[in-house]
């Protein structure tokens, strides 16, 4: 009986190791198909519907160092997107000079008096580049250049009238540049530095008033260099200095082409004055 009752008690140890081994084994598979399943999930849903990588793509348009701080979120919101696109206001000093940069070229356009500059000043042929004006005449055997400069050419004139008079008027802003002569044969050329009198002297019936004088003459070959010697006019013989004015005069260089000359710098500075006003307007507001 004892015999029967032990082998029973094997083969009911044995079955129970057996159940135990398949519990532990079917646990087993199960959480290794509940991880492989997982996987197989994750790759599916990893991938949109038309073939490409959703990761990928949230790479290729933010990270996380975007400038503008939307991180791996790729969010933007209407707020932010305005801010981008929102016009700032112009600083006070900015906004304040550009009213009266409107205000001061609407003022000097009512007062410019020439409106187009002619092309041509007592027979010379005008050719403006910048600050600098060339007026150029071809005669038969020389070439008659005279170039002036009109930066820093205006001057304000004294009022006119009496000075106890409550109103006083005074004259326009007119520009006197000094201005440069040559007489130019072959390669040879006479230059004559020139300057408008400040105070011409009083001329009687019999004197004849300048308005300019000869500040310096030379005389040189080819281009000109700090080596050619030129000779002050101030200290030029009398009467040489009056033939060499009789000379500029025979070659248009006169009096009456002084005042023209005075004119069209007044006009052409004038002109380039109001350009510069509105080119500072123009760079202000930031076009």
């Amino acid at each position: 009986m004892s015999g029967i009752v032990k082998a029973t008690h094997r083969v009911l140890q044995t079955c129970v190791k057996t159940a135990n081994l398949s519990g532990l084994v079917s646990r087993t598979q199960t959480a290794v198909k509940r991880d492989f399943t997982r996987g197989i999930w994750h790759m599916s849903c990893s991938r949109r519907l038309d073939g490409t990588l959703a990761s990928t793509s949230l790479l290729h348009n933010h990270s996380n160092t975007c400038s503008c701080g939307c991180g791996l979120k790729a969010l933007h919101t209407k707020a932010d997107k305005e801010d981008e696109h929102s016009i700032k206001p112009k600083p006070l000093g900015e906004r304040e000079l550009v009213e009266f940069l409107t205000e001061e070229i609407v003022a000097e356009r009512k007062a410019q008096k020439v409106k187009s500059l002619p092309a041509e000043v007592e027979g010379f042929t005008v050719k403006g580049d910048g600050a600098e004006v060339v007026l150029t005449k071809q005669l038969k055997d020389e070439t008659i250049r005279v170039t002036f400069n009109v930066n820093h050419t205006v001057d304000s004139d004294d009022f006119e009238g009496d000075v106890q008079t409550e109103k006083q008027e005074f004259s326009e802003m007119r520009s006197k540049p000094q201005f440069e002569v040559d007489l130019v044969r072959g390669d040879t050329t006479l230059g004559f530095t020139c300057s408008y009198l400040q105070d011409p002297p009083a001329a009687s019936a019999d004197e004849y008033n300048d308005v300019f004088g000869i500040d310096e003459i030379t005389l040189y070959k080819g281009e000109w260099n700090d080596k050619v010697y030129a000779v002050a006019g101030d200290v030029l013989d009398g009467y040489l200095y009056d033939l060499l004015m009789n000379l500029l005069e025979e070659k248009g260089i006169s009096n009456e082409f002084a005042q023209k000359l005075s004119d069209f710098s007044t006009a052409y500075e004038h002109t380039a004055y109001i350009n510069l006003l509105e080119s500072i307007s123009k760079f202000t507001i930031g076009k």
